[in-house]
């Protein structure tokens, strides 16, 4: 029998219940939970956040009662990466309500990342100790945890990256590039997100929140390591080039000027980009497309595996990301004005 149904039913009752929960609790995130605007924000009016509430509880609940299929095998990865969302969850909904200083907020992060790394399955590079591969597997997760979360600054901007990512992940799942329960998780993810943005499009009217940045941030940098592991190591870099290259550089540039890198800023690419002349669906809209430009490469480097392959991939992605940075780096000219006789 099919195990195709497992991942379709996670990604209906997902989205269904991300929706259904947001509905239920936008009353009470209006009264408790608004984002006020200052001078690093986005937005010009108090608005709600705390949708991740609904992302992370459709995510948890649903993939947690698909996991129980037998089909799916055993449940203890699963367990482990749901306590490490939960984990996450909680402590961005604290520093939602009330911002807590960046030393115990790194802590945290530090052990959660640590215990679910622990127990990842299968070894990327096996030449080196598993204790040095584990530990740089916990930077790169701790890493992708606080870029998710720096990089939701912007309406729809983590739904125009992680539709696409877990959209692409559940794909190669189906056809049979990834376990079932990875393939699970991320149909559970997508779900959850496309519950979510209709509350988020631009102009937003609900924001996810570090409630739900950091555990998503999780959750893919999960299903990337399973994507890596299972021997698309050059997909798990393609798949979140975007982000990975607009965090990075972004930090490396304000270290570079010894500017404190744990504070709020609006120095990111995407952010530029508000202020060189691009709408908020004109920044989003480039993300999306060029995230299904590398949801492209990252397939063929899947279903075609070669060392010349994968490298054309990467440079081709490289390339896509380094267009897009630069025109958000840019101001937009404005087009001569006609002149009329």
């Amino acid at each position: 029998m099919t195990t195709a149904w497992i991942p379709l039913l996670a990604l209906l009752l997902s989205a269904a219940l991300s929706a259904g929960l947001i509905l239920r609790l936008m009353p009470l995130l209006r009264r408790y939970a608004l984002a006020r605007p200052n001078a690093r924000s986005s937005h010009v009016v108090p608005t709600p956040q705390g949708g991740g509430i609904a992302v992370v509880t459709a995510l948890v609940t649903v993939s947690g009662l698909l996991a129980g299929a037998p089909e799916v095998g055993p449940r203890d990865a699963w367990t482990w990466l749901a306590g490490g969302t939960l984990a996450l969850a909680v402590l961005g909904a604290v520093d939602d309500l009330r911002p807590l200083p960046a030393l115990p907020r790194l802590a945290v992060q530090i052990l959660v990342v640590g215990l679910v790394v622990s127990r990842l399955d299968g070894r990327l590079v096996p030449e080196i100790p598993v204790w040095l591969e584990r530990g740089l597997a916990t930077l790169a997760g701790l890493w992708f945890v606080n870029l998710t979360n720096f990089m939701d600054g912007l309406d729809w901007m983590t739904v125009a990256e992680i539709v696409p990512v877990s959209a692409a992940l559940g794909l190669l799942g189906l056809a049979g590039y990834l376990p079932l329960l990875p393939t699970l998780v991320a149909a559970a993810l997508l779900g959850a997100m496309l519950g979510f943005a209709p509350f988020n499009r631009p102009v937003a009217g609900l924001f996810l929140g570090d409630v739900g940045s950091l555990p998503i941030g999780l959750v893919t940098a999960w299903l990337l390591w399973h994507l890596a592991v299972a021997g698309g190591l050059a997909a798990a870099i393609l798949l979140p080039l975007v982000y990975l290259a607009d965090a990075s550089l972004t930090l490396i540039g304000r270290a570079a000027r010894r500017e404190r890198i744990w504070e709020a800023h609006r120095g990111h690419f995407y952010q530029r980009a508000t202020v060189n002349g691009l709408t908020v669906p004109g920044v989003v809209g480039r993300v999306f497309l060029a995230n299904l430009v590398l949801a492209g490469l990252a397939a063929g480097t899947v279903m075609r595996p070669s060392w010349p392959a994968s490298l054309a991939a990467l440079a081709a992605g490289a390339a896509v990301v380094a267009i897009l940075l630069r025109r958000f780096a840019h101001p937009r000219q404005r087009q001569p004005e006609e002149r009329h006789p």
